[in-house]
């Protein structure tokens, strides 16, 4: 069925799915009369065809108190706001995200929205230590170094307990003093050699580590925003977030993508901008922190995607070269959005909702 759409003050507003005018006339944010109305077409990509749209032309109801004028224009920019969470929540809640592009795109033209999107062509060149290091990451040399934080602390945790354990067994009666200890002590050796042998083994424990340091929820939320961000100004839709321990994660969702991910056809394109967006974390926590904790799952994403693409194997040399510009460009660009980074963290912070986490960033930048 063809979308309602909704043309507010500004332009064009749009639900992409099946609603009525009568959601957003009884919105608390905001009323609106009905002007005039007609049908416009947006591609979908499908099927390659046009989808009708409803579009409805509307004003803002007459109220007896209207704002003053020196009030007026937050007033609009408030309205505008609340009306992006009730034009996305439909498409968010079946993550379609053709209808969700669709309503991005419709708020684009509309005015309403102007992050979305506005980094279209990502250009991959030759990055050097030195340009991370200007752009702002805090240790740009190691910036690609697995930390081991975690790995001291859980190696600590190990032996101080086992010794502890060892010397309270070691008062044991008769033999038990002696076999007890000798046993509980032997743990160590056995994490030792395990961890040399198969270190994948103990990831587990040694991820458990992390939330035992003060700054682990702040370079996580960091983290999260930071891919968050640059897939909604490359035009990827993020559709889901999570900062939960244990599973922190941003779902992105465009069906053209993931269709060339799986049948190994990403192009160079394709490459570079989901590049930026796994390097982004990264970016984020590099440009607060000295040592950057959550590297290790983007960089094996960056892998994979190299991996699945169709641009043959990368030598060492590129695949450095990748990574860097990568970082270098999503730092470059959180610097330039500073704003609505800090509004999607504080968004973030208290788990909004991924439309209202859009309606922050959209917000902040038009400030």
């Amino acid at each position: 069925m063809a979308s309602l759409v909704i043309a507010g003050p500004s332009g064009i507003v749009t639900t992409c799915l099946k609603t009525s005018l009568k959601s957003f006339e009884t919105s608390e944010r905001v009323s609106w009369n009905v002007v005039t109305s007609k049908v416009k077409a947006f591609p979908s990509s499908s099927n390659g065809r046009a989808v009708p749209n409803r579009v409805v032309r509307v004003t803002r109801a007459s109220s007896s108190s209207e704002p003053s004028t020196a009030s007026a224009s937050g007033a609009s920019a408030a309205s505008t706001a609340g009306l992006i969470p009730i034009a996305l929540k439909p498409a968010l809640d079946k993550r379609d995200s053709e209808a969700l592009k669709v309503a991005l795109e419709c708020l684009k033209e509309a005015g309403s929205v102007t992050a979305w999107g506005s980094y279209p062509n990502v250009a991959r060149r030759t990055a050097s230590v030195r340009e991370l290091t200007q752009v702002g990451i805090k240790n740009a040399e190691k910036l690609a170094v697995p930390s081991v934080r975690n790995d001291a602390l859980f190696l600590a945790t190990v032996v101080g307990s086992t010794s502890i354990i060892a010397v309270v067994a070691s008062q044991l009666p008769g033999d038990w003093g002696f076999f007890v200890p000798y046993l509980v002590g032997g743990l160590s050796i056995v994490v030792l050699a395990v961890g040399s042998v198969a270190p994948g083994l103990l990831q587990g424990g040694i991820g458990a580590m992390a939330p035992a340091f003060s700054d682990y929820k702040d370079r996580v939320l960091r983290h999260e925003a930071g891919h968050f961000l640059l897939a909604y100004l490359l035009g990827l839709p993020p559709v889901a977030y999570s900062l939960d321990i244990g599973k922190e994660h941003t779902n992105l969702l465009d069906d053209k993508l993931q269709k060339k991910i799986y049948s190994g056809q990403l192009e160079s394109d394709d490459v570079d901008r989901l590049a930026v967006i796994a390097m982004a974390g990264m970016a984020a926590e590099g440009l607060q922190y000295e040592q950057v904790m959550g590297q290790t799952a983007d960089l094996n994403s960056l892998q994979r995607l190299i991996n699945r693409s169709g641009l043959g194997a990368m030598t060492n040399e590129r695949q450095q070269n990748l990574t860097r510009w990568a970082v270098l460009y999503a730092a470059s660009l959180i610097k330039n959005n500073a704003k609505s980074f800090d509004a999607l963290m504080e968004a973030m912070a208290r788990e909004a909702p991924v439309e209202e986490c859009i309606a922050a960033i959209e917000t902040a930048a038009a400030k």
